[in-house]
């Protein structure tokens, strides 16, 4: 664990990654690469559905200085500027889309042994700025975030959270949607190694007097294959199963399946990720 209390987004993220990061009902391929010049080189191909789409993207780091250029197939250049110590103890990042001129964002971080603070800035014509705060500790973390709409005099969301991270659990409690619902996870390594975990996860939402109760699982059948499982009270139940085929290259293959609607087919997906 680092030395301040993290970004807000970093509350709950470990329980919501072993939930769902990895898990999709597509096939794609990633190969990376690294050039002579110390460029890292992606591409990467996606079928969704019956629509195939591809990228590539260029990586590059000069001294506190990392450039990030995206290329799609929709011929939309996607470049992200990140700017390490520009002032003392931040980060910051200018992002921006061709040819979409309006796309620009500035963001900043602050970083303190107690306390980060992040702010947004989409660069329109009528900026929507957000904010967001997180105070304590590695151990212990308080935070909220909000966004303003410049143009409507509005906020665009408001929530609130707090987090507690031990070297073998964590749990987080967060209010969001306005203050609509309330998440509470929790999250236990079963293994030293950080392998193994079982993760809780129960959403209430108000205005649909609505609960939604996940749990789900990680576990290492081998130094090499990661598997992990969810379900939720509705009946929806997934799975994924990750290889390492080589030294840094994954196979991914994951699925769901609705118990509910078994007449519906299942969702699939299929991913393969290849580094040198």
């Amino acid at each position: 664990m680092g030395k301040g209390p993290g970004l807000y987004s970093d509350i709950g993220k470990l329980a919501k990654d072993l939930l769902t990061k990895d898990y999709n009902s597509d096939q794609k391929l990633t190969v990376k690469s690294y050039s002579t010049t110390g460029v890292a080189l992606t591409s990467t191909a996606l079928k969704k559905g019956g629509l195939s789409t591809g990228d590539v993207a260029a990586l590059y780091k000069y001294k506190n200085t990392l450039i990030d250029v995206k290329l799609d197939t929709a011929s939309t250049i996607n470049t992200t500027l990140t700017f390490t110590d520009l002032f003392p103890s931040t980060k910051t990042k200018v992002s921006f889309k061709l040819p979409d001129y309006n796309s620009g964002k500035l963001e900043l971080q602050y970083f303190h042994d107690h306390a980060t603070i992040t702010s947004v800035a989409t660069l329109k014509q009528s900026p929507i700025l957000d904010v967001s705060a997180t105070f304590g500790t590695p151990t212990a973390a308080f935070g909220a975030e909000a966004g303003y709409d410049t143009k409507s005099g509005q906020f665009t969301k408001y929530n609130t959270g707090i987090s507690f991270t031990k070297s073998d659990s964590s749990a987080s409690v967060i209010i969001g949607d306005k203050g609509d619902s309330i998440k509470v996870s929790y999250l236990h390594h079963l293994d030293q190694l950080k392998k193994s975990a079982a993760v809780v996860d129960i959403t209430r939402r108000f205005s649909a007097n609505q609960n939604t109760i996940t749990v789900g699982g990680s576990f290492a059948i081998d130094p090499l294959t990661q598997a992990k499982v969810r379900f939720n009270n509705y009946g929806k139940v997934g799975g994924l199963l990750q290889h390492e085929i080589f030294p840094k290259s994954v196979l991914t293959i994951s699925g769901e399946v609705d118990t509910k609607a078994l007449d519906k087919n299942p969702k699939f997906g299929l991913a393969i990720d290849l580094k040198p």
